[in-house]
């Protein structure tokens, strides 16, 4: 590399490196709303989030990184580039385009009203009345479909929708979705019949016995100590901490994780905790030499849920981690001491057509993300607007998952996603689904005792390939390209509703 492009390469770096180090701060922010402020404070940490993402902005777009960009990718010298100095300058090139494209006064109007819808949602869902949210979410949408527009422009993507999934899963097109949804429907549909159609379902008895919260807060710590996540010794990277929606939050050192208790139903934790540990793991591994640089970052929404997903499924409802770790939960938790081992595996992979999603089967869990998906394709689409939302919700989820919404609270107002602003997210979770599917292929091949490791609560083989594999990349490569080098396959949905009927059909169904 000769010395101009590597001087301007360099300042590149240490002028984007301000960015990354405020989003990490904005992050924490966005932690603390959810976990710890008080509820009066709401107007203030608007403002706050708004002047923050105003800075923001205005440090990802000035001239200077514009030219600097032009520079190196116009010089002699950018040929002799390596791999990651080429990612970096493409990841920061196409940030730069895409923020010098978005108004200022739109993106901190955006972070105003984000704060502002979400907490509007929570008053709203507590007392079940869309109404109380709808004004509010129509500004959020009305502001998000202005940045959709513009971004379709920049990305030069087929549809505004298109725009904002590309956030979250790049280069990924609403027709490629659309396709593997349809192909994993057709997979996950008929084992979703035989399945119901069984006369003997599993007793959800065991589950449901009354489990202290302290108890439970031991049990969360088992857990992430079981997985490798470090939430208690003296040198954590990360904690636990609860809310009412669980999420991760963080990056680098600082990863931490929320979960939310109920003292008639501690396995909803416990999956929780097993999901968001998935994620904490994801980001305390990616390569440390590239901190603070764009190819630092995770690669995408999809394979971070393919990580939440694999550990909270995957191994999560594994008879092989039960057989190791629930002699460990029944010391903790005698009032199930006497739930057997098969008893308690039956129970906790129950297939049942549900109203909520995050407390659904693995099975279902995919219908939930297509209802979500299509929805908000057509919203963005025009076919249907916020006033529709909650009847276009309730029709889909009669079609198909056979259940009737009775109120909002338990349908359109059931997840935050939409009331944060963060439209085009939902599909990551279904093609999370599909990359740990592939990933559990993978796995097995290279690691075949794998499971067995599990029965004495070795995950260290699986934590490492797991590490190498997607971890470690961060965001060297996008996300289908990811899946191909770990897998050697394409987006397939087809392991994942193998491994499931595998599954399904050593359960008795």
């Amino acid at each position: 590399m000769e010395n101009s492009t590597k001087y301007s390469y360099m300042e590149l770096l240490e002028k984007t490196k301000d960015s990354i180090v405020l989003g990490t701060a904005q992050g924490l922010i966005h932690w603390d709303m959810e976990t710890m402020m008080p509820p009066n404070a709401v107007e203030q940490r608007s403002l706050q989030l708004e002047l923050l993402s105003k800075i923001g902005h205005q440090m990802s777009t000035p001239p200077e990184i514009g030219k600097l960009l032009q520079q190196i990718q116009t010089s002699p010298g950018y040929s002799e580039l390596g791999e990651v100095e080429k990612r970096n300058v493409y990841l920061i090139n196409k940030s730069y385009i895409e923020q010098v494209s978005l108004p200022e006064k739109l993106v901190s109007e955006m972070a105003k009203q984000e704060t502002i819808t979400v907490n509007t949602w929570k008053k709203a869902k507590a007392k079940k009345d869309y109404n109380l949210l709808k004004p509010e979410l129509k500004k959020l949408f009305d502001l998000s479909m202005q940045a959709a527009e513009i971004l379709m422009e920049i990305k030069q993507t087929k549809t505004p929708y298109e725009a904002l999934i590309d956030q979250f899963e790049p280069k990924m097109t609403t027709q490629k979705i659309t396709d593997t949804f349809d192909k994993l429907q057709a997979g996950l549909r008929p084992l979703l019949d035989r399945i119901q159609e069984a006369n003997k379902q599993p007793d959800t008895k065991a589950l449901h016995q009354p489990v202290p919260i302290e108890i439970q807060r031991q049990i969360s710590q088992l857990i992430t100590r079981t997985l490798g996540y470090d939430t208690a010794s003296p040198t954590a990277n990360g904690r636990i901490d609860e809310t009412e929606h669980p999420f991760t939050s963080g990056s680098y050192q600082d990863v931490r994780i929320t979960t939310h208790y109920y003292v008639n139903d501690y396995t909803n934790s416990i999956f929780s905790v097993l999901h968001e540990s998935g994620h904490a793991l994801y980001e305390l591994n990616v390569n440390p030499k590239w901190r603070y640089q764009p190819i630092g970052g995770t690669c995408s929404y999809g394979i971070h849920e393919s990580q939440s997903r694999f550990y909270e499924n995957i191994v999560g409802r594994s008879k092989e981690f039960w057989m190791g770790f629930l002699p460990k939960l029944q010391e903790i938790a005698p009032v199930i001491a006497k739930v057997s081992l098969d008893e308690f595996i039956h129970a906790v992979n129950r297939v049942e057509r549900s109203k909520i999603r995050i407390a659904s089967d693995e099975v279902t869990y995919n219908l939930h993300i297509i209802i979500r998906y299509e929805l908000e394709r057509d919203l963005f689409g025009g076919k249907i607007n916020v006033d529709e939302l909650p009847q276009a919700w309730n029709e889909k989820y009669a079609k198909y998952m056979g259940v009737k919404i009775d109120n909002d609270s338990e349908g359109v107002m059931q997840d935050t996603h939409w009331y944060s602003g963060l439209y085009g997210y939902f599909p990551s979770y279904a093609l999370g689904n599909i990359y740990s599917g592939q990933i559990n292929n993978a796995l097995t091949e290279v690691l075949p005792n794998w499971r067995n490791q599990l029965t004495q609560g070795n995950l260290r083989e699986l934590n490492s390939w797991l590490k190498e594999n997607i971890h470690h990349p961060s965001d060297l490569y996008d996300p289908e390209d990811l899946i191909k080098k770990a897998t050697g396959k394409n987006l397939d949905p087809q392991p994942f509703v193998q491994y499931l009927q595998n599954k399904y059909n050593e359960l008795g169904f």
